[in-house]
C-alpha cells in the first residue's frame, strides 16, 4: 500500500500588509507519495518556491498543516524542526552550496558532522558511488564540473537517508548534458531505492522525468499531469493554462479531507 511521505493541508502563506500584502499560497492541499517523483511548475510568482520552502520546514505557512513522515511540523519547536530537517529531509538547490575548502567526501559527510556524528567511511563512499563519483572523493569543488558538483550535493542530501529530497531548480545552473545526468540520477533514486523526490522546475524537459507534475498559478494548484508525461505534453498544458483563467483542482489530499 502506498503511503504519503509529505502531506500539505490548507496551506496559506501571506506576506506584508495593506497594499504590500501578497498571498504566495492560497489554500494548497496536496500530498507526495513515498517512492514517487513530483515536479512542481508554474510562472514566476505562482508560489512554487514558497510551497517547497513551507513543505520542507524552511518557512512557516500563515495557515495550514505540513506533515512529513508522520510528523506534523506545526507541532515542533525550533530545535525539533532543525533536527527533523537535518535527519529526515534532503535538500538540493540550484547553487550547489558546497564548501570550497572541503573535498567531495567531506562535503557529503558535513550534515552528519554538524550533528555531532562521525559517519562511517563506507557510508560516504556508498553515497558517492550512488551518484557515480566514488573516484572523485578526494577532489575539491574547483576540481569538479558543474554537473559533478551537483551530484555531490545529491550525495550529501542522501547521506542521512532522508524521507524526502526537495530539489529547487537543481539543473538551473547546468548545461543540457549535465542536466540529463542529474535528472537521470534523481529518477534512478526513485526507481531503484524508493526515494521520494519533490522538484521545483521551470523546464518541461526536466519535468518529464517525474511521475507527476503539479501546475501552480496565483498560489493555487490549478492542474495536474500523471502518466505518459513528456516535455511536449507539459509545455502544451502550460500553454493551455495561460489562455484560460486559474481555477484550483482537487488533489488526493483535498478529496480526503
Amino acid at each position: 500500500m502506498t503511503t504519503d511521505t509529505v502531506t500539505l493541508t490548507g496551506l496559506r502563506a501571506v506576506y506584508g500588509t495593506g497594499t504590500r500584502r501578497v498571498t504566495a499560497l492560497d489554500g494548497v492541499s496536496t500530498s507526495f507519495a513515498s517512492g514517487t517523483f513530483t515536479a512542481v511548475m508554474g510562472p514566476s510568482g505562482s508560489g512554487k518556491s514558497t510551497l517547497l520552502h513551507c513543505a520542507a520546514g524552511l518557512d512557516s505557512p500563515t495557515e495550514g498543516i505540513v506533515t512529513i513522515d508522520g510528523t506534523r511540523l506545526n507541532d515542533l519547536g525550533d530545535n525539533e524542526l532543525t533536527r527533523l530537517r537535518r535527519d529526515r529531509i534532503g535538500f538540493v538547490f540550484q547553487a550547489f552550496n558546497l564548501v570550497t575548502t572541503l573535498t567531495a567526501a567531506q562535503n557529503v559527510e558535513l550534515p552528519l558532522r554538524l550533528a555531532g556524528r562521525r559517519p562511517p567511511a563506507e557510508d560516504v563512499t556508498a553515497a558517492l558511488d550512488a551518484v557515480g563519483l566514488a573516484d572523485r572523493a578526494g577532489h575539491r569543488p574547483s576540481e569538479l564540473s558543474g554537473g559533478e558538483q551537483q551530484r555531490v550535493a545529491v550525495a550529501r542530501a542522501l547521506i542521512t537517508r532522508p524521507a524526502v529530497v526537495f530539489a529547487d531548480e537543481p539543473t538551473g545552473a547546468l548545461d543540457s548534458a549535465a542536466s540529463r545526468q542529474v535528472l537521470r540520477l534523481l529518477r534512478r533514486l526513485v526507481d531503484d531505492h524508493g526515494q521520494t523526490v519533490v522538484m521545483v522546475t521551470h523546464d518541461p524537459t526536466a519535468a518529464a522525468y517525474a511521475d507527476r507534475v503539479l501546475l501552480l498559478a496565483d498560489g493555487r494548484v490549478v492542474d495536474e499531469l500523471t502518466g505518459g508525461i513528456t516535455a511536449a505534453a507539459v509545455a502544451a498544458r502550460i500553454a493551455e493554462r495561460e489562455t484560460r483563467p486559474s481555477s484550483p483542482v482537487t488533489t488526493p489530499a483535498e478529496s480526503s479531507c
